[in-house]
């Protein structure tokens, strides 16, 4: 009998992403094929890390959350292809609604863990324009006729309402300013140049000819709390949840290199961060918003850590209400500065399942600026009532507190 394979550390080396598009005709996506999101990403990987072989790539791993059109296929595979790489490297698609990119690096980081992966890509690609969410879905019945689930989960906008009524102490005017304050960062961020590091260029082509995508299109810079008081509320009347407050529809692509860290350090490759370990738990789908919090509970269960030990917080924003509700858990101020420091999905869009990687592209970059801070996690709710956490170290701490 084979020896079992010993455990090893896992570090995200480099990741990229496509500027985020708005979702729909008049986007700067609306001719440009999903999969060719992908690919780009993959190259500029490529490009950017050219001491990598490609044939050293054990896995592709790329998510979607409609996998059909340009994005089915196995898309893993198919881009992959298309990227230039060897016939000799496989891959496959994968689906956990928004943490589709987050699961791709988890699933296959437990591989490297394992001994059986050495290096990988894991991203993801969502382009709501063409495949809108739920697009060819045929929801079982008994979901709703057996009350599985309430008529509300279905839709998320019905369930950050939800998540407004359990916590009333979440007042609209709290995710205003919330949302005013992502945008504020995220401009900020923009200014510094910290977000173009994170991005690729896109050639775009549309019926006005050919373009090139550069920078993120969702972002309403100059936003005020009083723009935002008057927004309609289109999940209920009277309610809560607008557009301003929440993440739009949008399009886009992330991609990342992990690798054990044995074999990032026998290839020269950077190494941005080492994974601590990782947690998903379920939730009442009605109130999927609440699902970093479990989540995030199993993890600091499982690591040893307490939340006092996380220096940095990349949180996904897909409604203000949800990132509130975790913060107001764990005693956080809703302005913390520890907590999305570049602004978050609600400035510059929310692809679904590629958003995980830009979370975590953006904590890379933020540790490489803090060798103050040791930890650092990334966290977000999931469709149909779940939450998804992982915890990273920082490889450039300097033991500082």
């Amino acid at each position: 009998m084979a020896a079992p394979a010993s455990q090893r550390s896992v570090v995200f080396v480099d990741g990229i992403r496509t500027p985020f598009g708005k979702a729909g005709p008049k986007g700067m996506y609306a001719e440009t094929r999903a999969d060719d999101l992908v690919v780009k990403a993959i190259r500029e990987l490529l490009r950017r890390n050219p001491q990598l072989d490609p044939a050293r790539i054990d896995e592709v791993a790329i998510a979607a959350t409609t996998q059909t059109g340009d994005q089915g296929l196995t898309i893993g595979r198919t881009a992959g292809i298309l990227a230039g790489l060897p016939e000799t490297v496989p891959g496959f698609a994968i689906d956990r609604m928004c943490a589709g990119a987050m699961t791709a690096v988890t699933t296959t980081a437990s591989g490297i863990g394992f001994g059986q992966y050495d290096v990988v890509i894991a991203g993801g690609v969502e382009h709501m324009g063409r495949h809108p969410m739920g697009e060819g879905a045929d929801p079982n019945p008994r979901f709703l006729a057996d009350r599985l689930v309430d008529q509300s989960a279905l839709v998320m906008g019905n369930t950050a309402e939800n998540l407004h009524d359990r916590f009333p102490t979440i007042t609209k005017e709290r995710t205003d300013a919330y949302a005013v304050n992502s945008q504020n960062k995220y401009e900020a961020a923009k200014k510094a140049g910290f977000i173009a590091d994170t991005l690729v260029p896109v050639a775009t082509r549309s019926a006005a000819g050919w373009g090139l995508a550069t920078e993120d299109e969702p972002p309403r810079p100059g936003t005020t709390v009083e723009d935002l008081a008057g927004l309609k509320t289109p999940f209920r009347p009277a309610g809560r949840i607008t557009a301003g407050n929440a993440a739009g529809l949008n399009d886009g692509a992330t991609a990342a290199i992990l690798a054990g860290e044995d074999t990032a350090l026998e290839l020269g490759l950077p190494i941005g961060m080492r994974m601590v370990g990782f947690a998903y738990q379920g939730v009442d789908p009605a109130v999927m918003g609440y699902g970093p919090v479990p989540a995030t509970e199993k993890l600091l269960a499982r690591t040893g850590l307490k939340i006092e030990d996380i220096g940095l917080f990349e949180l996904n924003e897909a409604f203000a209400v949800q990132v509130i509700a975790f913060l107001e858990h764990y005693g956080v101020a809703d302005d913390d500065p520890r907590v999305n420091q570049w602004g978050g999905a609600i400035a510059c869009g929310h692809p679904l399942a590629s958003s995980g990687v830009r979370l975590m592209t953006q904590l890379s970059r933020q540790f490489a600026q803090r060798p103050d801070v040791r930890y650092g996690l990334t966290s977000m709710c999931i469709g149909l009532g779940m939450g998804g956490t992982v915890i990273w170290e920082n490889p450039n701490f300097d033991g500082a507190k």
